[in-house]
């Protein structure tokens, strides 16, 4: 995999077992988001190169999906290792197109790493059953089998390790895909299909694309090659293309935005939280979904967490994520760093103290402050909207009941984060609360042999886990006599 001059790989396509370059095709610009500076160019595939992706993972299903589990299971394993290999250099290529600091990356592509491998146990773990039967000479019996070709399309801010998920449980289910990667940080994209490429999984089973969201889109999924569709994003476009896929009849898994409550209560070690809930609302900048979002403090500890956590994010060093101790980079483009700046302003103007933060910072870039608001009204848009930047944004509670009617107001249900001593309140919170994943007293979303995935405007289906591979599976019953 070559390099521009500017240390930044060269960008491609990746259809049927072969790198695509710009040849006379469409393209885009990518650019670091810290400095500005054009990185490299992207290719667009033409609607014939999409076809041609459809075609050459339909023509591999045919095959694949009779594959022995434990070639696909070696594939795997091959990959991951491959992954591990090259994890500083797929770090570095991350942090100049999306902005976050190296060890974040690094972090992000060993995590991957885990993820794949998991998937190479587990796929040799897809058991049917038998079920006994009313009649003797009967015999009934349930398989799950491969369900096709998938369209998968996963987000910039976790370029490597979002689509992973998706790659690593399709190819490990028996599917084929097609991955339209995110334009704004693609070159992680890239060097997964040199990884599986080099792992030596057969051509036409994963296949890369990339060019106009909507119009890519709509030709994949309203395909009939394709069967499945995968998708990590924002609500508004997760709800497009689930409309979309719905009127073709094809399968679906949605993890979509969430706006994660913080729930502090009383009796909570407020300095730790504190500490771990500013790391964890600074990581990638805030633009994670399961960033802690909305935070609602009990009125007994409020002042001292708020305090503890103003302390806490104001040591945060912001900067180019390649330069040494930096633990925030910058936004993905000036589109998000206007909303965060727009939401900041909303805020005050609803009678929102702003203490750290709150303006963007001087230079190129685009980075934005931490910002700490405090008295945050409820019908405050940052309260409301996802921020999907550094913001955290704090409202105080009395009772649990008060917490609890706060924390699920909102149509969002993908992560939620609880502090407490007592076991009490955390089981009842844990109980009631409308999330797909309930952290408490700490953050532990990450694991492979866990199911990530959310609830209401959040999305349906998980990735990790056991239910890691449902998406991609039929069932079939067969009677015999």
């Amino acid at each position: 995999m070559s390099e521009t001059t500017t240390g930044y790989p060269d960008l491609s396509l990746y259809i049927g077992g072969r790198f695509l370059g710009v040849d006379g095709r469409e393209g885009q610009d990518v650019h670091d988001p810290a400095t500005g500076r054009v990185l490299g160019r992207l290719p667009w595939a033409s609607r014939e190169d999409v076809e041609d992706a459809l075609a050459v993972a339909d023509h591999a299903f045919a095959t694949w999906r009779r594959s022995s589990p434990l070639e696909r299971s070696d594939v795997l394993r091959r990959a991951a290792g491959l992954a591990r290999e090259r994890a500083a250099a797929i770090g570095r290529a991350i942090t100049l197109d999306n902005g976050k600091p190296l060890a974040e990356a690094v972090a992000e592509v060993l995590n991957a790493a885990e993820h794949i491998e998991w998937h190479a146990e587990e796929c040799r773990r897809i058991y049917g059953r038998v079920v006994p039967s009313r009649d003797p000479a009967v015999r009934q019996f349930v398989v799950r089998e491969p369900a096709g070709v998938c369209a998968a399309f996963s987000p910039w801010n976790f370029p490597f390790g979002q689509a992973m998920k998706k790659v690593a449980a399709a190819i490990g289910a028996g599917c084929t895909l097609v991955l339209k990667g995110p334009e704004e940080s693609p070159s992680a994209i890239v060097a997964m299909a040199h990884l599986f490429h080099d792992a030596g999984v057969p051509d036409g089973v994963f296949n890369v694309v990339w060019g106009n969201p909507s119009a890519i889109s709509r030709q994949l999924i309203e395909s009939p090659v394709v069967r499945v569709v995968s998708f990590t994003g924002s609500v508004p476009v997760g709800r497009q293309l689930a409309a979309l896929a719905a009127s073709h009849m094809k399968r679906m898994n949605m993890e979509l935005g969430g706006h994660a409550p913080v729930l502090v209560f009383d009796d909570a070690d407020v300095d730790r939280a504190a500490v771990l809930l500013a790391r964890l609302k600074t990581r990638n900048a805030g633009q994670v979904c399961v960033s802690p979002s909305r935070f609602f403090v009990q009125a007994a500890v409020h002042d001292r967490f708020v305090a503890a956590l103003a302390d806490a994010i104001g040591k945060v060093k912001v900067g180019h994520g390649l330069e040494e101790g930096v633990q925030m980079g910058p936004l993905i483009h000036d589109r998000r760093l206007q909303a965060v700046s727009d939401l900041v302003k909303d805020a005050t103007l609803q009678g929102a103290q702003l203490l750290t933060g709150g303006t963007r910072l001087e230079g190129p870039g685009h980075f934005h402050a931490p910002t700490l608001l405090v008295d945050v009204p409820a019908h405050a848009r940052v309260m409301r909207e996802e921020p999907f930047g550094p913001v955290a944004a704090v409202a105080r509670f009395d009772s649990i009941d008060d917490a609890l009617r706060q924390a699920n107001a909102l149509p969002f249900g993908l992560a939620a984060y609880v502090f407490t001593n007592s076991i009490q309140t955390s089981t009842r919170v844990a109980n009631v609360l409308e999330a797909g994943m309930v952290n408490i007293n700490h953050s532990g979303m990450a694991h492979p042999e866990l199911p990530f995935g959310g609830v209401k405007d959040s999305g349906f289906g998980s990735e990790g886990g056991t239910e890691s591979f449902d998406s991609f599976l039929v069932t079939k019953m067969i009677s015999q006599i």
